[in-house]
């Protein structure tokens, strides 16, 4: 596969390829940041449940003549509400009552997407991802959110630290733990709206949790996890687009592909290194 250098040179040079660099440093940071804490509450198949149910509020907003831009994020703060509504008062294992909720959004969602022809060609973007496509609206959402997750986690960063390492004894040493994992689903829920336009619906759970799992490879400290994960998301998002563009490939796809290679040279590396503490 011959490379065009003076074609790609010229590509970076274009305002949705800027776009889309700057889009794919910020959701990559966020997802690092949030999927760090997501990945040691075991909340991960929260997150790819949020991500497949996602697709129902893209369907409904199809269905009502509304941008899904405009109803995913209500729709997804609301399934995140409900899903922790569900865990609570459900006597079933939490995986279990995650796949009954993902399960039956997209059965409902393919339902609905059947009345909707006109609009079939056009899923594979919100399917697979097209961070090409992100306008500067939603950039700028992009980088207000990840603010908002920076502020409320390194303000509570603290308690978060024991809620995430021992949730019996941060409950002990009083605090509110039930708030603190309903801040932390709403702004999960928040992430996962927004990352389907870079990641896609059915690779959203796999970019909020591989370079988590890769930074926990690398080091067993949290001081030094979190901010491993944070670059590790930022650097391989970075990475892919880069490399999508380059060798014209899908966005979404290559990212995940780049973090995958990401955790398997942090498996292979001596364990005497990977398992060092700062």
């Amino acid at each position: 596969m011959s490379i065009d250098w003076p074609n790609f040179w010229a590509l970076l040079q274009l305002p949705f390829m800027q776009r889309a660099i700057w889009g794919s440093l910020i959701l990559g940071t966020t997802g690092g940041l949030l999927g760090s804490l997501v990945v040691l509450r075991q909340l991960s198949f929260f997150g790819d449940a949020l991500g497949h149910s996602a697709l129902l509020g893209i369907s409904l907003g199809l269905l009502l003549g509304l941008s899904p831009q405009w109803t995913l994020l209500p729709f997804s703060l609301l399934l995140g509400l409900v899903i922790m509504v569900l865990l609570s008062r459900a006597k079933l294992w939490p995986d279990a009552m995650l796949n009954i909720v993902y399960s039956t959004s997209l059965a409902l969602a393919v339902i609905i997407l059947s009345f909707i022809d006109q609009y079939k060609g056009g899923l594979s973007n919100f399917l697979f991802g097209d961070i090409l496509a992100i306008q500067p609206s939603q950039l700028y959402a992009n980088a207000l959110l990840l603010v908002v997750c920076l502020g409320a986690l390194g303000l509570t960063l603290r308690q978060q630290m024991l809620l995430t390492l021992n949730r019996a004894f941060a409950q002990i040493q009083g605090v509110p733990v039930e708030r603190y994992q309903i801040m932390t689903v709403m702004l999960l829920s928040l992430v996962v709206a927004l990352s389907i336009q870079m990641i896609g619906v059915l690779l959203v759970s796999a970019f909020l949790v591989i370079p988590p799992c890769t930074a926990r490879l690398l080091s067993d400290r949290f001081t030094l996890y979190v901010p491993l994960s944070i670059g590790l998301g930022g650097a391989s998002a970075l990475i892919g687009v880069l490399l999508s563009a380059l060798l014209d490939l899908p966005s979404g796809p290559t990212i995940v592909l780049v973090q995958f290679m990401a955790f398997l040279g942090a498996m292979v590396l001596p364990r005497s290194r990977s398992s060092a503490r700062a």
